[in-house]
């Protein structure tokens, strides 16, 4: 069992501009890492990582991993992949191969360079789920040839190529399947249904709910989830995952909605639009895993949680 130490000093942050990309570079930093940040910024943004520019640990590089890259680094932190259904559905197969060709990328650098690496995956393996909340164990309920199949195989393709690697060249490897996060840097046009929810509500908007509101997702504050993601790196050796992280706190759509509204204080209207296609109706982790393998558990509540995301998009408008 080899746990992480000192020596392990560089990091790369693929996606390093998006939005867990630059909250985990920050973490990183702190803790004393030097920092590469690489990103084609398709949703990755510069103002997420501008204020890290003048540290003399940090390296921004835009570069597609869909392509190789050859850089020597101690950890590799695979994030790039566009994760919202807007942005991953504009260009579907360049998303499957973000997530395959870039898992290859990254896993063979890792490889040469005998480096630990984690992939972000997604709660989104587990498809529409026919178990609820979603264990490790669950192998989900996906559909492979719909709209949100690219994202959804993709990163389950992902995980096959993570432990097929650990498997054939003992590679060191770390999976974590990230729930619905948010917070301070979500890309305003995401289509996700916070920052959609709190746009909305500040610009005095309609918000949309899709189907009848009634639908449940969990929300884990980014804070909380980048401190999961570092325990799981931290790990040794033993420790592949998958582990879940998210927030088993469980809303409805309806509810966040109104929780919004209330916190912003905007007159806004729910209207309701046909649910889309393969929508979950319901997600929820178990972190049973998460709480005895990492100690970790998340601490912020949504409605904490929520105050600062808000901040975040009323300054941001009001530039």
């Amino acid at each position: 069992m080899r746990a992480s130490s000192l020596l392990e000093n560089r990091a790369l942050v693929s996606g390093g501009s998006g939005f867990l990309g630059s909250h985990l570079c920050d973490r990183l930093l702190a803790r004393g890492q030097d920092v590469l940040c690489v990103d084609n910024l398709f949703t990755g943004q510069k103002r997420n990582v501008a204020h890290l520019h003048g540290n003399p640990r940090f390296e921004f590089l835009r570069h597609d991993v869909t392509f190789p890259l050859f850089v020597e680094v101690d950890q590799i932190w695979n994030l790039a992949c566009p994760a919202s259904p807007i942005h991953y559905q504009h260009d579907p197969v360049q998303t499957t191969k973000t997530s395959v060709h870039g898992a290859i990328n990254m896993l063979g650098l890792a490889k040469r360079l005998g480096a630990k690496i984690l992939q972000a995956s997604t709660s989104e393996v587990y498809g529409d789920p026919a178990i609820h909340p979603q264990t490790e164990d669950y192998w989900g309920n996906v559909n492979p040839i719909g709209p949100r199949s690219c994202y959804d195989e993709g990163k389950r393709c992902a995980e096959t190529l993570f432990f097929d690697y650990h498997r054939q060249n003992k590679l060191r490897i770390k999976v974590l399947r990230i729930f619905n996060t948010y917070g301070p840097r979500m890309h305003p046009n995401d289509g996700r249904v916070v920052s959609n929810f709190i746009v909305q509500a500040l610009k005095g908007e309609d918000i949309t709910i899709y189907g009848d509101g009634l639908q449940t997702r969990s929300f884990c504050y980014v804070d909380d989830l980048i401190e999961g993601m570092i325990r799981l790196m931290d790990t040794g050796d033993d420790v592949t995952g998958p582990i879940n992280v998210g927030n088993p706190g469980e809303f409805t759509m309806i509810e966040l909605a109104e929780t919004v509204l209330r916190l912003t204080k905007s007159k806004s209207k729910l209207v309701r639009l046909p649910l889309p296609a393969d929508d979950p109706k319901q997600r929820k982790p178990d972190i049973t895993r998460a709480r005895n393998t990492l100690g970790w558990e998340p601490k912020v509540n949504l409605e904490d949680g929520l105050k600062e995301t808000i901040a975040y998009f009323r300054d941001l408008l009001n530039e």
